[in-house]
C-alpha cells in the first residue's frame, strides 16, 4: 500500500453534504448534458481544473495498481478523522474521473468512504461510455480509496 501524504498542500474545505448528496449532484451534472460528447468535454474540464500534484509525491509507491495510463494517489488523515485525497494522471480523461473521484469522497470519515458505492458511475452510464482499460482504472482508483480508508480506520482503532 501507498503511503500516506501528510499535509496534503491543497486540502479542500470540510464537505458540508453527505456522499449521496453528492453523488445525486453529480448525475443531475451529467444529465444536464445533452450527449456523450459535451461528458467528456466535462469530464476533460474538471481534470483540468485539478490542484497542482506535488512532485515528490510522484513516485512509484504512489502509483496506483491497475491502471493503464499513469495515476499518482496520496491521501492524508487529517485530525478531524477526515481523509483528504490528491492524485494526478498524465491522462486527460483519467484526470476527470480523479476529479470526480476526489469530489465525492475526499473530506470524508474512513466509514463513510467504505460504506458508499460509487454509484453515480452506473447512474450515468458511464462505464458504458469508457473504454474497458479506463473502466478497470476507474475500479482500481476507487479500490485505492477504500484501501486508504480502510488503512486509515484501522488506524483510528488503534489509538
Amino acid at each position: 500500500m501507498t503511503q500516506p501524504a501528510k499535509n496534503l498542500e491543497s486540502r479542500p474545505e470540510q464537505p458540508t453534504k453527505s456522499l449521496a448528496e453528492i453523488q445525486d449532484e453529480i448525475v443531475a451534472e451529467f444529465e444536464s448534458l445533452k450527449d456523450w460528447d459535451e461528458r467528456y468535454k466535462h469530464i476533460i474540464d474538471l481534470g483540468r481544473k485539478l490542484p497542482k500534484f506535488p512532485e515528490e509525491h510522484r513516485v512509484e509507491k504512489n502509483m496506483v495498481k491497475g491502471c493503464q495510463s499513469q495515476v499518482w494517489m496520496v491521501a492524508d488523515l487529517a485530525d478531524d478523522g477526515r481523509v483528504y485525497f490528491q492524485a494526478d494522471s498524465d491522462a486527460m480523461i483519467v484526470r476527470g474521473l480523479i476529479a470526480l473521484l476526489l469530489r465525492l469522497y475526499s473530506g470524508h470519515a474512513p466509514d463513510e468512504i467504505l460504506s458508499a458505492r460509487p454509484e453515480f458511475v452506473e447512474r450515468i452510464n458511464m462505464s458504458q461510455h469508457i473504454s474497458m482499460t479506463r473502466s478497470n482504472g476507474l475500479f482500481a482508483m476507487i479500490k485505492q480509496i477504500q484501501l486508504y480508508a480502510l488503512a486509515f480506520k484501522m488506524k483510528q482503532q488503534q489509538g
